[in-house]
C-alpha cells in the first residue's frame, strides 16, 4: 500500500517546494542557479525511473557543475528573534527532541514490528526496501509531529528546513552519491582487485590479521571516499566475502553490521564527510573548520578497537 516510490514521490514534490521558494528570495544572488539545483534534484525523484539513463546521466552532470562552479547561494528566511527561540525553547525545553526522536522508533516498529501487517491481500508497507519505506514514514510523522509541538504550519516546516537545507548545499547529496560511487567500484570489479592485493599483503590464513585488514580497510577507504557507503561494497566484496565469510566461516549478517561501524569510525576522522563534519562547523560558525573532527578523535579510534575485537570474537560460526 505504502511503497518506495510514494517517499520517492513525496521526496519530489518537497524538493520543487524547495527550489520554488528559493527562485522567489531576490535576497539569494545565485537563487536562479539554486532553484534550478533543487527543481532539478526534486525531478529526478519524481521521474528518473520513466526517463532514459542518459537524460539523468546529464541532469547529474548539471547538478555537478551547478555545484562545482559555485552555482548554490543563500538567501533571508522567515526566521523568528533570537529572543523568540529562546523564550521557545524554555517552553518546550526537553519536548523538542520528541519529533527526533520518533524517527527511530517509528521506522523499527513498522519495519520490525509491522512488516507483515496487510489489508485485503496487500501489505501495508511494499514488500521491496520495507526499511526505507518505513523511514519515509517515520519522517512524515516526526514532521507532523514537530508542528503540532511547536504550533507551526507544515508550510512552515518547509520554510526552515529550506533555510538548513541551503545552508548544507551540495553536501546534502554527498551520501546519496557517494553510496552510488561504492556500486560503480563494485561494478567495475575493484574488490576483486582489492582482494587480490591483500592476498598478497597478508597471510589471509590467518583469521586476526584478515580481520584487521577488513576493519582498518572499511575505517582509512571510508576517509578516503567520506562515506561508508562507497566504501562497504568495495571491501566487502574484496575481503569480507571471500576472506571471512568463505574462508573463515564468519557470519556475513554481523559481519556486515560491524563493518559498517568500522567505516563510520573513518567518517568520524575525515573532511571528506563534509555534511558530517565540515557543515555543522560552518553553521555553528567555528573558526576551526576541523573542530568537529577533533572532538570526535577520541571516540573514533577507541570504538574502531572495540570493533575489531567484536568481529574477531562475534562473528565466526
Amino acid at each position: 500500500m505504502i511503497t518506495l516510490s510514494m517517499v520517492y514521490w513525496l521526496a519530489g514534490a518537497y524538493l520543487l517546494a524547495v527550489a520554488a521558494l528559493g527562485l522567489r528570495d531576490r535576497h539569494n544572488p545565485r537563487r536562479h542557479a539554486t532553484a534550478l539545483f533543487w527543481g532539478l534534484l526534486g525531478l529526478m525523484f519524481l521521474a528518473a525511473d520513466r526517463l532514459a539513463p542518459a537524460v539523468v546521466g546529464v541532469v547529474v552532470v548539471v547538478l555537478a557543475v551547478l555545484a562545482g562552479f559555485g552555482g548554490l547561494g543563500r538567501g533571508r528566511y522567515d526566521e523568528p528573534s533570537p529572543e523568540a527561540k529562546r523564550a521557545e525553547a524554555l517552553r518546550l525545553g526537553n519536548r523538542l527532541f520528541w519529533p527526533a526522536l520518533l524517527i527511530p522508533g517509528v521506522c523499527v516498529l513498522l519495519a520490525v514490528v509491522l512488516k507483515d501487517v496487510s489489508f485485503g491481500g496487500r501489505y501495508l508497507l511494499g514488500r521491496e526496501q520495507t526499511t526505507l519505506v518505513a523511514l519515509g514514514v517515520a519522517c512524515v510523522v516526526a514532521a507532523i509531529a514537530a508542528c503540532r509541538l511547536t504550533r507551526q504550519t507544515p508550510w512552515s516546516a518547509v520554510e526552515q528546513s529550506r533555510r538548513l537545507i541551503d545552508a548544507v548545499g551540495w553536501a546534502a547529496l554527498l551520501p546519496l552519491l557517494l553510496a552510488t560511487l561504492g556500486g560503480v567500484f563494485a561494478a567495475a570489479g575493484v574488490g576483486e582487485a582489492v582482494a587480490a592485493l591483500v592476498e598478497m599483503a597478508i597471510p589471509v590464513d590467518n583469521r586476526f590479521v584478515v580481520v584487521l585488514a577488513y576493519a582498518l580497510g572499511m575505517a582509512l577507504f571510508t576517509m578516503v571516499m567520506g562515506n561508508a557507503f562507497a566504501a562497504f561494497p568495495v571491501m566487502t566484496a574484496g575481503i569480507g566475502l571471500p576472506l571471512l565469510v568463505q574462508l573463515h566461516g564468519a557470519d556475513a549478517a554481523p559481519l556486515a553490521a560491524i563493518g559498517m561501524l568500522s567505516g563510520y569510525c573513518g567518517t568520524l576522522l575525515t573532511p571528506m564527510a563534509a555534511n558530517f563534519n565540515l557543515v555543522p562547523a560552518a553553521l555553528l560558525e567555528l573558526k576551526d573548520p576541523n573542530a568537529v573532527i577533533r572532538q570526535q578523535v577520541a571516540t573514533a579510534l577507541p570504538l574502531l578497537v572495540c570493533n575489531i575485537a567484536l568481529m574477531y570474537f562475534i562473528v565466526f560460526r
